[in-house]
Order: structure tokens, then sequence, then C-alpha cells
């Protein structure tokens, strides 16, 4: 299965730095009602000149072992695996969720790396397009039912290209900030979550931890 997902990936961007895949085939082999998309890779494109996307799905493919994670396994920053940045965020969310990291499949909205996303702000349509086929395969094969979107700049898209409009919960943070994160359900019945970005909001604080939201559309 996860041999097919890579055919689907842009010929063009190939050669571009960034990546495609954040869990192994484990993840992209069997069915999974949950789904994390991320809106692109992050890091200066000049510091990962050689990490291209056709470079990091070959490393997946076949160095990788199929119980692989990047939030749990990759060394991000020069720290342990699975401590940096939104690492152990997003691996706590999974735990709340009682799954497992190496068995949920998890990508970017756009496989292009970038500094920062506005860096993306002109290109973003025309590169989250290209790779869109790949992530509605992706939906469609494993029988997807929630789409956890990281932020709104993914999870407006995958609301667009899934048609997901209606209103089916929200989760506001119990700090000043007041952040909201929202759940859209489709005529399909498939969720898209809206969270916080876990760059920005630290999900291993109840006052700013939106699993229960996630909890609730994977139990429908």
């Amino acid at each position: 299965m996860m041999d097919k997902f890579s055919t689907l990936i842009p010929q063009s961007l190939l050669a571009t730095s960034g990546k495609v895949f954040y869990s192994g085939r484990a993840a992209f082999s069997a069915p999974s009602k949950l789904y994390m998309l991320g809106v692109n890779p992050g890091g200066s494109p000049q510091e990962h000149v050689i990490e291209t996307i056709g470079w990091h799905t070959e490393k997946v493919l076949k160095q990788e072992t199929p119980d692989w994670s990047a939030y749990r396994d990759e060394q991000w920053q020069g720290a342990h695996p699975g401590t940096s940045g939104m690492q152990p965020r997003v691996l706590h969310m999974l735990r709340e969720l009682n799954l497992e990291p190496v068995r949920v499949p998890a990508s970017n909205v756009v496989f292009l790396r970038s500094a920062r996303e506005n860096n993306l702000k002109t290109q973003f349509k025309h590169l989250a397009e290209l790779c869109w086929p790949f992530h509605r395969s992706v939906i469609e094969d494993l029988g997807v039912r929630v789409v956890l979107c990281f932020g709104q700049g993914s999870g407006n898209w995958v609301c667009k290209k899934l048609n997901a409009k209606t209103p089916s919960g929200e989760f506001i943070e119990n700090n000043n900030r007041r952040l909201r994160s929202n759940a859209f359900i489709n005529s399909e019945g498939i969720a898209v979550v809206i969270a916080t970005h876990p760059s920005i909001a630290d999900w291993t604080t109840p006052a700013a931890d939106p699993s229960p939201l996630v909890k609730r559309m994977l139990a429908r």
C-alpha cells in the first residue's frame, strides 16, 4: 500500500528539500481512523538541501523499520528523539487517544520544506493541489474518518477539499489566549479537526490540550 502512495508524490517535487512520510509502512499499510496533517515540513531548505523528498521517501521505504515515526524516532535540532519542538506534544495527543504513533499515518498538506509557513504563501495553493491526490488516496484507501490538521493553514485547505462544512464541536483554550480548535464534518461523515498548531500551543498542558475534541470525533 505504501508503495502505491509513494507513486502519487509529484515527480516535480522529488528533487526538492522536504518530506512526505512522518510515519512508516505499518501506519500506511493498514486501516486507520485517524490521519494527521501539518502544513509543510519546517527547517531551512538550504541547511537540509540533501534531504530531498525523493531521498527521504526512499529512506522510509527501504531503511526505516515498519514501526517508525518521525515524532517518536527522529532527532530534531540535536535533541533526544521525540523530545524536540512539537514532538512531545503530538506524542501526548496520541497517548490521550490510546493510539501508537507508529500506527497512525502522518504527513503534511504540502511536501516542500520552508523555514516558515509564510514563505510558501504565494505557492501554497498550487503546491497543495499537486499534493492532494496523495492525501485523497490515503483517506480513501485507509478508511480515514478523522483528519487532524495542525493549524488553520492545513485545516482550512482540507475542509475545502473534503467539503467539510458542518460544525461538530470546538475546544477553547482555558487561558488568556483562548485559542480555538474546531471540528467540521462532510456529507460522508468524515471529520476534519482544525487544531491549534502544536508548534505554538502546548498540547501537554490541560488548558491547551485539544485531545478531548479529537477523541469525540473518533468515537462517533
